[in-house]
C-alpha cells in the first residue's frame, strides 16, 4: 500500500494538468458558451478543492504524529512563535521586522500563552504615517494563523494582547512522551565542539571554598551541553607555572636536599607553601610539587564525580613565544618602560605580554591558550568560568584575539561566564576565623556528613 500523501498528491496534478488542457481548449475557442456549457471542468474543479482539503488535512496528520512519535522534546514556545511569526508576516507585509513576542500567560486563566506584538506593530505602523488600533492588529493575526496542532482557541484582551489556549490533546500527548520516554532534548540543528575552561585551582595551594561555584558551574555547563549533543571538552586551566615555583623549589632543596632519591613527606603543601615565602631548577621537583597539588586537587573531584583535563600554564609554555611573534610581525606591540604591552582600541587596560625581565604573564598564557584552543581544538564555543573579578581581564583577552584575527565572534562564541565570590556573615571573602581561606575539602566532608 502506498504513501496516502503519495497518492493524494499525485492525482492532484493529474486533475490540475486536465484543468490546464480544458482551459487552454476554451481559451482557443473564444466562445463564452463554450466555457458556461464544460461540466466537466466544473466537476474538475470541484474534485480539485475536495483534494487539496483531504491532503492538507493528511499532511497535518502526518505532522501531529512525527511530532509525538519522535522521542525529542518539542519546545512549545519556539513552536507558538514559528506559527505566529508566519501570521505576523502576513499581517504587516510592509513591516521588514515585525516584532514577535511570545512569553507564557502568567495569569492561567488569560489561557497559557501570550502574543503582546500588536502594541509594537502599531508603532512601527504610526511611525510609517500609518494609523491602525492595535486591537485591529491583533484580529488580523489571528485571521493569519496558519493550521496548526497546539492552539485551541485565541482571544484578543486590552489594547491587543492575544491569549493563547492549548488544546488539550496536544499538551495530553505531550504529557505522555515525556512519562514515556523522559527529559529528552530538543532535535540539534549541528553539532558543536564546546571549550569549558573551569575549577583552575593553583599548584601548591589547596583548593579553597571560592573554588566550588567555578568547579560546579562549569560542570552543570559542560553536562547541560552534552545533553543538548554537543562535544564538550572539560578544561582545567591550573596555576602551575611562575615565581611561587622557584621559592617553593628552593624551599624544597633547604628542607629535603635528598628530594631527587628520596620523596619528601610533604603532607601539608600549604604549610610547605607558606614557609617557602618566608625565604628570599629542577624539573623534577617541580613534578613534585604539581603530583601533591592533583592527589588533594583529584580527591574534590571525585567527591564531586567530576572528569576534567588538566591543562595548566605550563601546557602553553613553548606556544607563549609564537603568540608574541606574531603580534610583533603584525605591528600590534608596543613598548612600554621596558614591557611589551597589546593596546586594543576601545578596551580601558592593556595586556602586559613580556615583562621588563622578559618573562611572559598571565595575559600571555590566556592569549596562548584562546589561540590553541581556537586553532588546535576547533572550538565553535569557548566559556570561561571564574569570579566576575576577572572580567575586564577577559574581556580584553577577547577582543585581543579578534583584533589579530583569530575567530570572528559571528562564527565562534567566547564567553566569560562570571559569578560573585563567596562571601561571610561579615560580607567580605569567606574565611575561617584564624583568616584562612575555608579548605574546600574540609567544606565537603562536612556537608556529607
Amino acid at each position: 500500500m502506498g504513501d496516502p500523501v503519495t497518492d493524494y498528491t499525485a492525482r492532484l496534478q493529474q486533475q490540475e494538468l486536465e484543468i490546464r488542457n480544458l482551459s487552454a481548449e476554451i481559451e482557443s475557442l473564444k466562445n463564452p458558451q463554450n466555457l458556461s456549457s464544460s461540466t466537466r471542468l466544473d466537476e474538475l474543479r470541484e474534485e480539485n478543492a475536495k483534494l487539496k482539503y483531504r491532503l492538507n488535512i493528511l499532511k497535518r496528520s502526518l505532522q501531529e504524529e512525527r511530532t509525538y512519535c519522535s522521542k525529542s522534546m518539542m519546545n512549545i514556545n519556539q513552536r507558538l512563535q514559528e506559527v505566529f511569526g508566519e501570521a505576523i508576516r502576513a499581517s504587516c507585509p510592509e513591516l521588514d521586522n515585525p516584532p514577535l513576542a511570545v512569553t507564557p500567560n502568567q495569569q492561567a486563566k488569560f489561557g497559557d500563552y501570550q502574543c503582546n506584538s500588536a502594541m509594537a506593530m502599531a508603532q512601527m505602523l504610526k511611525a510609517k504615517g500609518i494609523k491602525v488600533n492595535p486591537r485591529e492588529i491583533a484580529e488580523k493575526i489571528i485571521q493569519n494563523l496558519p493550521d496548526n496542532e497546539l492552539i485551541q482557541k485565541t482571544e484578543i484582551a486590552g489594547p491587543g494582547f492575544i491569549n493563547i489556549h492549548l488544546k488539550r490533546s496536544f499538551v495530553s500527548k505531550l504529557l505522555s512522551n515525556l512519562l514515556i520516554n523522559g527529559v529528552q532534548p530538543p532535535p540539534l540543528a549541528s553539532k558543536k565542539r564546546v571549550v569549558v575552561d573551569f575549577s583552575s585551582p593553583n599548584i601548591a595551594k589547596e583548593m579553597h571554598v571560592g573554588h566550588l561555584r567555578s568547579t560546579i558551574i562549569g560542570e552543570s555547563m559542560s553536562r547541560l551541553f552534552e545533553f543538548l549533543g554537543h562535544d564538550v571538552l572539560r578544561l582545567n586551566h591550573v596555576g602551575d607555572w611562575g615565581t611561587q615555583f622557584g621559592m617553593l623549589i628552593a624551599h624544597l632543596q633547604d628542607k629535603f636536599p635528598d628530594y631527587l632519591t628520596v620523596s619528601p613527606p610533604i603532607s601539608d603543601l600549604q604549610a610547605f607553601y607558606k614557609e617557602s615565602k618566608k625565604q628570599p631548577d629542577f624539573i623534577k621537583a617541580w613534578n613534585l610539587i604539581c603530583d601533591v597539588s592533583r592527589k588533594e586537587f583529584q580527591k574534590v573531584y571525585d567527591c564531586l564525580d567530576i572528569q576534567i583535563i588538566e591543562r595548566g600554564e605550563s601546557f602553553y609554555q613553548e606556544m607563549m613565544t609564537e603568540v608574541v611573534k606574531e603580534f610583533e610581525e603584525k605591528g600590534l606591540l608596543q613598548l612600554d618602560e621596558g614591557r611589551k604591552v597589546v593596546f586594543v582600541p576601545g578596551q580601558p587596560i592593556p595586556l602586559t605580554v613580556v615583562k621588563s625581565d622578559g618573562g611572559y604573564t598571565y595575559d600571555t598564557s590566556d592569549l596562548a591558550a584562546i589561540r590553541q584552543r581556537i586553532f588546535d581544538e576547533k572550538a565553535d564555543v569557548i566559556i570561561y568560568v571564574t569570579d566576575s573579578g576577572q572580567g575586564t581581564h577577559f574581556q580584553v583577552v577577547f577582543a585581543a584575539a579578534q583584533m589579530i584575527g583569530w575567530y570572528d565572534p559571528q562564527v565562534t562564541r567566547v564567553e566569560h561566564a562570571g559569578f560573585g565570590v563567596v562571601l561571610g556573615e561579615d560580607k567580605k571573602k569567606f574565611k575561617t576565623r584564624s583568616g584562612d581561606t575555608v579548605r574546600l575539602m574540609d567544606l565537603l566532608e562536612e556537608g556529607l556528613k
